[in-house]
């Protein structure tokens, strides 16, 4: 048996392990049931992958993220490591071959779904393999109460019975104390080797800011701190709005969402981990496997959904060990915005089997039929069909994905796609002769902004809506703009695709999963609840306020948060003298706004408004016409 050491020097160019990794590796090779709850940044996947290279055998790997089993399999096969992941639309003879493969090909890692672990073709040649250890990645999605529950994670257990004398190593970067439980409980640990990293960041302040103008408190943080940075957005078309207004404030910036091509997401993450950009603007795609450690700044410009996916997100900055923040930006609109987002349009127990129903009757799918039947599926089409909400609609689907009622395919969001490459001019010239055009090309180019820059997503109902125009006629005028050299056009036939993994039996089929749609929306309530708690309480560090929610007991304040710094600077009536010298000294070489104040002096907003009032009414100080100030004798 191999060192682990030496194989973490030989395939990662490492010379030391990452807090608790060592000790976690040798618990797993001594045949321990193990639980890791490490915190994002951590090193989980290394405490399943060297305890398999120092052994004989395959690791069997369970992940619910298919994004992050063919990242971890495209990086062990770039190492010289045989690794392969079974994700769906795999034909069954080459299913077949592949698991062939793992029983007497020297495969190391074999990635698998748990949805796929239920096939009874994978069980049959998971007990011939030579398996030398179970890993179950993401073991919160075991829990109940976990952060993205998945009832076919309770299923996992079967590997015990197929391979009785294989230890199970469970791994997380979120939990609270009851998912740990719950972790534990589920896949069958007895007297289990438990390692819990702190969650403590020492390093890493976490603040909470009122902000009116989101835009201009951007600005000015990525100013101060030109390192790394990466905000965090809640919809496709603030990524593109965002980098567009840093850009022109002179601060380098790019996007990556969910909707891009593998092309451009390659593209646009490379300028960013190069340094070619200073600022990545993201929705949550982004960030999966991403292992940056000099980001200075993560901001948030829409609150989190819950305060799981928001310690991740945060987690990613200061992973050098150097000072680095965490930035929530919240306005009076927010609390309502987020509840429209997540509690509003939470599917009911009806609505889903409404869904169901009108799923199966668009496919023509049998009563007692259907079972592992795929078919292509145009998610537009589908909603204006049948008159759906395309969010709660949404929703409701991939809950039927989450439960295993359905297996569906992501890419369903805009995939018909354009730009126009004609010039402005050469444009409106056209237009001149071509009226029929006119509104349909306005449209676009109104509803996207980066139109003629690169080619860009686009949604056909909320186009034919706005232009008045039948979506036929959309699409016949779309391709003759085509054909004039006007635009180019990606015009998908298909825009995901359903597998119907249960027979349909209509109500029958949904009842089976009633109780897991109520308790998951009960979750999602709290889980919206902790974070309003959060930002709403400037009494307590912010970082003891996380770590709590975690189960952690016994913290000290961080001194560095926004809670900390605002408790730590009391207003005393000298600083608030020495901030009116700053203010007068700064007023000498010219006319300044408050806001370019605030920056050049690094002091509050309400500190600066009570010492501007005093210099108004003093007559120190005047306000000019363009809303600046000035000393009164200029």
């Amino acid at each position: 048996m191999q060192h682990p050491i030496n194989i973490l020097e030989r395939y990662w160019n490492f010379t030391e392990f990452k807090p608790l990794q060592e000790e976690i590796i040798n618990a797993v090779i001594e045949g321990e049931d193990t639980f890791a709850l490490l915190p994002t940044g951590g090193g989980k996947s290394l405490c399943f992958q060297i305890p398999s290279l120092a052994q004989e055998g395959i690791c069997i790997v369970i992940s619910p993220l298919i994004a992050l089993m063919k990242d971890q399999v495209q990086k062990l096969q770039e190492q010289g490591i045989k690794a392969m992941a079974l994700t769906s639309g795999i034909p069954p003879q080459q299913l077949d071959t592949l698991l062939d493969n793992c029983i007497y090909g020297n495969y190391k890692f074999l990635y698998l779904s748990p949805e796929r672990l239920q096939q009874e073709l994978v069980q049959e040649r998971i007990r011939q393999m030579n398996v030398n250890l179970i890993a179950v990645d993401e073991a919160h999605c075991i829990s109940h109460w976990g952060n993205d529950f998945r009832p076919a994670y309770k299923n996992i257990t079967v590997l015990r019975q197929l391979q009785p004398g294989v230890n199970v190593v469970a791994l997380t970067a979120s939990a609270t104390p009851k998912v740990v439980q719950d972790i534990i409980k589920e896949l069958d640990f007895i007297q289990p080797k438990i390692f819990k990293q702190s969650f403590s960041r020492p390093n890493l302040g976490y603040l909470v800011l009122h902000e009116d103008d989101k835009y201009y408190r951007i600005e000015s943080i990525l100013k101060k701190y030109t390192a790394s940075s990466i905000i965090y957005v809640r919809n496709r078309k603030l990524t593109l709005q965002i980098s567009s207004f840093l850009e022109s404030k002179g601060i380098t910036a790019t996007y990556y969402h969910g909707g891009l091509s593998n092309a451009e997401k390659d593209k646009f993450m490379q300028q960013w981990l190069n340094d070619q950009k200073q600022v990545m603007v993201a929705t949550n795609a982004f960030g999966m496997g991403i292992d940056k450690p000099d980001v200075k700044t993560i901001i948030h410009f829409n609150l989190p959904e819950s305060l799981e996916s928001y310690f991740q997100e945060a987690g990613r900055a200061g992973r050098n060990g150097e000072k680095a923040f965490a930035v929530i930006l919240k306005n009076n609109s927010d609390e309502l915005l987020i509840k429209n987002q997540f509690l509003n349009v939470l599917p009911t127990v009806d609505f889903i089997k409404q869904v169901y129903r009108k799923l199966c009757n668009y496919f023509q799918i049998s009563f007692g039929e259907g079972e592992f039947t795929t078919h292509d599926f145009d998610f537009n089409t589908f909603c204006k069909v049948y008159e759906f909400n395309t969010v709660l609609c949404y929703n409701a689907l991939l809950l039927l994905d989450r439960t295993s009622i359905i297996s569906l395919s992501r890419q369903f969001h805009n995939q018909v796609s354009l730009q126009v490459i004609a010039t402005n001019p050469v444009v409106f010239d056209y237009l001149e002769t071509h009226k029929d055009f006119e509104i349909i090309l306005k449209s676009i180019l109104r509803m996207y902004g980066g139109v003629f820059e690169h080619d860009t997503k686009i949604n056909l109902i909320k186009i034919s809506e706005k232009a008045s125009v039948a979506e036929p006629v959309l699409i016949s005028a779309l391709k003759q703009l085509e054909k004039d050299e006007i635009i180019t056009l990606n015009l998908a036939k298909t825009d995901a695709q359903v597998t119907f993994i249960q027979p349909r039996e209509d109500d029958k089929t949904i009842n089976r999963i009633a109780s897991v749609i109520e308790q998951q929306n009960d979750l999602k309530q709290l889980q919206v609840q902790a974070v309003l708690d959060y930002i709403k309480n400037e009494s307590l560090c912010k970082s003891v306020q996380l770590l709590s929610y975690f189960g952690e007991t016994n913290i000290s304040p961080c001194g560095i948060c926004s809670v900390c710094t605002k408790t730590k600077k009391p207003t005393r009536s000298q600083d608030l003298k020495a901030l009116r010298n700053r203010i007068i000294e700064l007023l000498e070489n010219g006319d300044v706004s408050s806001r370019v104040m605030i920056t050049e002096l690094d002091c509050s907003e309400k500190d600066l408004k009570k010492v501007l009032q005093l210099l108004l009414e003093h007559q120190i100080i005047s306000i000019t016409k363009t809303n600046t100030y000035k000393l009164f004798h200029r």
